[in-house]
C-alpha cells in the first residue's frame, strides 16, 4: 500500500491520506471502537492487542514500516475494531479514510488485488500463530516471538539490542512476564541473550534460532 501512495506522489496527484504521529505507548484506536479508516505505517512499529473472553490480553500482530492495519472496518459495513493498536515507540502512519480508500480503489484496479493478497497473508500468519500457541512449548514461543519482533522492528545499531520489555514479549508469546523472565535468564546464562531494562540483546542469534526451532546443540 505504501508503494501505491508513492506512485500517487510520482504522478503528481494529490496525496491520499492524513499523516499521523504517535508517541510511545499511544493508542491509535481501541478494540470495539467504530472506525472508518485504515493506517499505513511509515515510521516505527505498532502492536495489535486483543482480549480473550477470559480477559487475557494477547498480541495478535506487529506492524512495521509499509504494513497496513485497520483495513477490516472498511470492508464491513458498520464494522468495529477487532483489536487495540498501540504505538511501540515513536511512530507515524498515513491514515486513509473510507471515502479516500474508495476513491483509490476506483482509480487503481490493482488496489483490490493487493488488498486480497494482504488479507490472505494476514490469515496465514494468524493461523500459524494459533497453531504455535496450541502446540509449541513456551520456551520456543518466547524465542520465536523475540526473533519475529526483531525482524519487524530491527535492532539498535550493531550491538543487537531490541527495545522490547519482558511484559510485552509475554503478550506476544501468549505467556506471563515471569515465565518470559525465567526463559530469558536461562538463555542469558548460556550467552545467547543479554537482558537490560526494557530491552533484550541478541548476543548469539544463530543459537537463538536453533532454540526457537527446537534444537539444543551444545555451545
Amino acid at each position: 500500500m505504501l508503494d501505491l501512495l508513492d506512485e500517487q506522489r510520482r504522478r503528481g496527484r494529490p496525496l491520499v491520506g492524513v499523516r499521523r504521529r504517535f508517541a510511545r505507548g499511544e493508542v491509535v484506536f481501541h478494540e470495539g471502537d467504530p472506525g472508518d479508516s485504515l493506517h499505513v505505517v511509515t515510521q516505527g512499529a505498532f502492536i495489535a492487542r486483543s482480549s480473550s473472553t477470559m480477559g487475557e490480553v494477547i498480541a495478535v500482530n506487529v506492524f512495521g514500516v509499509g504494513d497496513v492495519f485497520g483495513e477490516m472496518v472498511l470492508l464491513t459495513p458498520g464494522g468495529r475494531r477487532s483489536a487495540t493498536v498501540i504505538s511501540h515507540g515513536r511512530g507515524a502512519t498515513v491514515m486513509i479514510t473510507r471515502s479516500d480508500f474508495e476513491a483509490l480503489r476506483a482509480e487503481d484496479a490493482d488496489v483490490d488485488r493487493r488488498l486480497l493478497s494482504l488479507l490472505a497473508e494476514r490469515n496465514r500468519r494468524l493461523t500459524a500463530q494459533l497453531v504455535e500457541l496450541l502446540f509449541v512449548p513456551v520456551e520456543r514461543r518466547v524465542f520465536r516471538r523475540l526473533l519475529a519482533f526483531a525482524q519487524v522492528v530491527g535492532t539498535s545499531g550493531e550491538d543487537g539490542w531490541v527495545t522490547l520489555s519482558q511484559a510485552d514479549l509475554g503478550i506476544l508469546a501468549g505467556t506471563t512476564r515471569s515465565t518470559v523472565n525465567r526463559v530469558l535468564r536461562r538463555a542469558e546464562e548460556r550467552g545467547v541473550v543479554e537482558l537490560g531494562r526494557g530491552r533484550i540483546r541478541l548476543v548469539d542469534e544463530p543459537a537463538l534460532r536453533r532454540r526457537a526451532d527446537g534444537a539444543t546443540h551444545p555451545r
